[in-house]
């Protein structure tokens, strides 16, 4: 088990690639804290792991609010007595719409969550990383600032921003042994891309399967990955199976 007798807060759990990544901590033998604003879905997500043999601790937290993520930190600490990994996955879309016509006031939100949120919580969670000697931290990025689409650019400017954040933080922290990696997200077949296939169909009046082989074709391995097998990618940079790497950047993609 890559994950055997650690402790990981995974931020975002949701439909979709949050919950995998909770999911895929849990098989491999971490206590997960389960964090996101919906306590729904914290506890469906906390029962199936449970129901599975697994341990999971539910934490409601917004982390555009520093006290919050604070909060989160010390009550994983209180319940396990250690921390080891944070996953990053929380983040906010934000409106898609022209940059000559978007409102920046959406960018700022949209920043206050994707940078400074996720900045919040890596806050919190290093200090006791230092205090173990080791950590990982992993980011949860996105392929739209490696290949621009339209009416994104809200949302790419602040992946683009943490991604940079991310590279300095690897620099920092090294020392301290923690390590702190990003993976760059694709498509992923999961919640969030079905609903997208189906709404896009519908106003199309194509078939899915159409909506779904115009996007595969594009991808060199010809076919959507799915967010449990994106979410491996991020836990196996959590794992000690990559304790020499840090400040990387992974495509998780196919292709």
């Amino acid at each position: 088990m890559l994950l055997k007798d650690k402790v990981a807060i995974i931020s975002g759990i949701g439909p979709g690639l949050g919950q995998e990544l909770a999911y895929v901590a849990a098989r491999q033998g971490a206590r997960v804290v389960l964090a996101a604003r919906s306590l729904n879905k914290l506890e469906e997500v906390h029962d199936q792991i449970t129901a599975h043999g697994g341990e999971a601790l539910v934490a409601p937290t917004d982390i555009t609010d520093p006290a919050a993520c604070r909060a989160l930190v010390e009550q994983t600490l209180d319940h396990y007595g250690q921390l080891d990994v944070l996953v990053n996955s929380a983040y906010r879309p934000g409106n898609f719409v022209p940059a000559q016509e978007a409102d920046l006031d959406d960018w700022r939100a949209t920043m206050e969550t994707n940078l400074f949120g996720t900045m919040n919580l890596t806050q919190a969670v290093v200090g006791p990383m230092q205090a173990r000697g080791a950590g990982a931290i992993v980011m949860v990025n996105s392929m739209i600032i490696k290949k621009p689409l339209p009416t994104q650019a809200g949302y790419a400017a602040s992946k683009g921003a943490l991604a940079a954040a991310t590279r300095v933080l690897a620099t920092e922290l090294g020392p301290s042994g923690i390590r702190v990696n990003s993976v760059f997200m694709g498509w992923m077949w999961g919640p969030p891309v079905q609903a997208w296939v189906r709404m896009g169909a519908e106003a199309r009046g194509v078939p899915e399967q159409a909506m779904i082989d115009e996007v595969a074709e594009q991808i060199p391995l010809g076919h959507i990955p799915d967010d449990e097998d994106c979410a491996n990618a991020a836990i196996f940079l959590a794992s000690d199976m990559a304790r020499v790497i840090t400040g990387a950047s992974l495509d998780v993609n196919g292709g």
